[in-house]
């Protein structure tokens, strides 16, 4: 009686943990994590522009317009790395990436991106719509042709980055409705205002990585962090009325408007612990609440727009 292999041959051992790993480095060169995020508040957008048009809000087109737009978020970020290859090894955050790393040559890493978008943008054209595709297409631009080369320039790379990174729900929106109005409008002002705090939380945790590469962010440039507390403050305030006006809109009814509301107050009494830990304590110790802000930015938005979704 013969008995199966209890383990699989060596070759097929290697052959597999090599296809992983490239899978793996593939993910980490296409920011899995962030594109997720992108893919999430496109299908926010989706949703709550099916409602407003009384179209179906899960359909093949809903299906397309987040692959699409997730294809082609994949594809910048694997263009972003690409192109900031030579600093990411003076980050800890970045040294270990597949470029870096050598894992990966950058002419693989381009022919991933350019492939990416490329077919990202002609799958939305032919899928969902022209203007989602050109909305979809200048988004990538902005992000690598101004946001990115601006990062080793000046402090506004933070403000003009904050453009591109708001555009996903507007991409889903007009992927029913090939036309804006108030409603995307606001779904834009919320990712926009709610990226200053994420963003300066993270430059102020990786200050000295930034540092080191030569990336201009606002703590790298005012180091004494009083710049960076007031966007902070003045940019989480103002999120609380805006992630209000889906409400008045009657994009959502009032449990959205007063779990909204508790939401914006929370993350905001985050930032202001971190606002003030910057200006009356040590670097030190502002590292744990600018980390608290961080996590407290990561759960914000999807909670923020589930509720909204929930509640359309």
């Amino acid at each position: 009686m013969t008995t199966l292999p209890q383990t699989l041959p060596a070759e097929a051992t290697s052959s597999r943990n090599r296809a992983l790993a490239l899978v793996m480095d593939y993910a980490e060169l296409m920011k899995a994590r962030v594109t997720s995020l992108v893919m999430m508040s496109a299908w926010c957008g989706y949703y709550l522009a099916a409602i407003n048009m009384g179209v179906p809000r899960v359909s093949w087109t809903m299906f397309h317009a987040v692959m699409g737009i997730g294809v082609v978020a994949g594809g910048t970020a694997a263009m972003n790395q690409l192109i900031e290859r030579k600093i990411d090894v003076f980050m800890k955050r970045t040294a270990r990436r597949p470029l870096p790393m050598g894992r990966m040559s950058a002419l693989h890493a381009a022919m991933i991106g350019v492939v990416t978008i490329a077919g990202g943008l002609a799958y939305l054209a032919v899928t969902t719509n022209w203007m989602t595709a050109l909305l979809t297409a200048a988004t990538s631009a902005v992000y690598l042709g101004a946001y990115t080369p601006l990062k080793r320039k000046s402090p506004v790379c933070t403000f003009i980055g904050a453009f591109p990174g708001a555009m996903p729900a507007v991409l889903g929106w007009a992927a029913v409705k090939p036309s804006l109005g108030w409603e995307p409008l606001v779904l834009f002002a919320i990712m926009f205002l709610w990226q200053f705090p994420h963003f300066h939380s993270i430059a102020w945790l990786y200050r000295e990585d930034y540092e080191r590469a030569g990336i201009r962010m606002l703590p790298v440039v005012h180091s004494d962090g009083r710049s960076t507390a007031r966007e902070i403050i003045a940019y989480s305030l103002l999120l609380i009325p805006v992630s209000l006006a889906p409400t008045w809109l009657h994009m959502s009814g009032r449990v959205y408007l007063v779990g909204a509301l508790a939401l914006g107050v929370a993350f905001y009494a985050f930032g202001h612990r971190l606002a003030t830990l910057k200006l009356a304590a040590t670097e030190a110790r502002s590292k744990a609440p600018a980390r608290h802000l961080l996590q407290a930015s990561v759960f914000y938005l999807p909670l923020l727009f589930a509720l909204m979704m929930i509640n359309a």
